[in-house]
């Protein structure tokens, strides 16, 4: 009887220790208040087909095409695309989740990655970062906005 009480209570306290453990990840208070506003024209609305906005520019190397803002659960995903012909020649981040020092790092890890991989692919149809895919998935969905609204 003894040994079932005290695996009872010790089972009940690592329960305990576990459902209230805080992630780093989380930042101070679990908000994403210190991420970038959305950039001003832009609806962030994630459907195709939207109008052009102000935003949207016509430069020597070509066409200029935000896409959406992705709300994610670490704050908004926005990128903006170059196209010449029927070539995208250029993604640009506008936004990315920064509101803590892990948020920093991860990005400054997986843009770049994500950049590449959609540039050669030429569309959104990408795989996610390891460890990113939430930006990633925010990535992918603001980049098929602009390639909607491009072509």
């Amino acid at each position: 009887m003894r040994r079932i009480t005290l695996w009872l209570l010790s089972t009940v306290a690592a329960l305990v220790l576990l459902f209230s453990y805080r992630t780093s990840t989380m930042g101070a208070g679990g908000d994403t208040a210190a991420v970038s506003p959305a950039q001003p024209g832009t609806s962030g609305s994630g459907q195709s087909g939207d109008a052009p906005t102000d935003n949207d520019a016509q430069t020597s190397q070509g066409t200029t095409v935000d896409g959406s803002v992705a709300q994610t659960r670490w704050g908004p995903v926005q990128v903006s695309i170059t196209v010449s012909g029927k070539k995208i020649t250029e993604i640009t981040v506008l936004a990315s989740p920064d509101g803590n020092h892990r948020d920093v790092e991860i990005n400054a890890y997986a843009l770049p990655i994500l950049r590449q991989e959609a540039l050669r692919a030429q569309s959104a149809d990408i795989q996610s970062v390891s460890g990113a895919t939430v930006t990633s998935d925010g990535y992918k969905e603001s980049l098929q906005a602009a390639i909607d609204r491009a072509f």
